[in-house]
């Protein structure tokens, strides 16, 4: 098992990263929670990291606090989530918001997140209730607040945003207005992701 990984911030393509550990590149998928956090291209960073193994191939997460992971390998036991949509979670709503749909047993906001319908929220709110309990108490969750985003401008961050988008599950369509409306001029990639996720969690 591959617990951490320290090297160098190698390409970002969201959601995923080459991190570049002694001339090693490993390519990992992060939630968008971790994305906002990184440090410049070339710049050294930190993530802790799930290894899931299957028959067809090895897929890499990464997170830049422990306690990300720890929701994400949460999420994964659950019936029905795998990793694509325990990301997707992570990315629509940061971890505050998520404990609170729980104790609130919110659908509404849930069935916003691309993969989660009506019956899909509902028993997924039953089942986190139940896991969550012992994260509601837990000042550490609060404190997950995601900082500005990190500049990486590059004429490439709407068609960037709109792949991250794409990779977390939105249909394309969806995905291209939901960048158009929020862009401004000077914005990254990361920002551009951002508010176009609170947008459509908003709706």
């Amino acid at each position: 098992m591959i617990g951490r990984l320290r090297g160098t911030l190698a390409e970002k393509q969201p959601p995923h990263l080459i991190v570049d550990v002694n001339g090693l590149g490993y390519e990992l998928e992060v939630p968008m929670s971790t994305l906002y956090r990184l440090p410049a291209l070339g710049e050294p960073v930190t993530l802790h990291t799930h290894l899931v193994v299957r028959e067809d191939a090895q897929l890499l997460y990464g997170f830049f606090e422990r306690r990300e992971r720890e929701l994400f390998r949460e999420l994964i036991r659950l019936n029905g989530v795998g990793p694509k949509l325990a990301l997707a979670l992570m990315s629509g709503l940061e971890v505050d918001e998520l404990v609170r749909c729980v104790q609130a047993q919110d659908t509404s906001t849930l069935v916003k997140v691309p993969g989660v319908g009506k019956k899909t929220a509902e028993r997924l709110l039953v089942e986190l209730k139940d896991h969550f309990k012992a994260w509601e108490t837990v000042p550490e969750m609060a404190g997950l607040v995601l900082p500005s985003a990190m500049p990486s401008l590059a004429p490439s961050a709407e068609n960037d945003a709109v792949s991250a988008l794409i990779a977390l599950g939105y249909k394309p369509q969806e995905a291209s207005r939901a960048v158009s409306a929020v862009k401004q001029d000077g914005m990254s990639s990361e920002e551009l992701i951002r508010a176009s996720l609170k947008g459509m969690i908003a709706k």
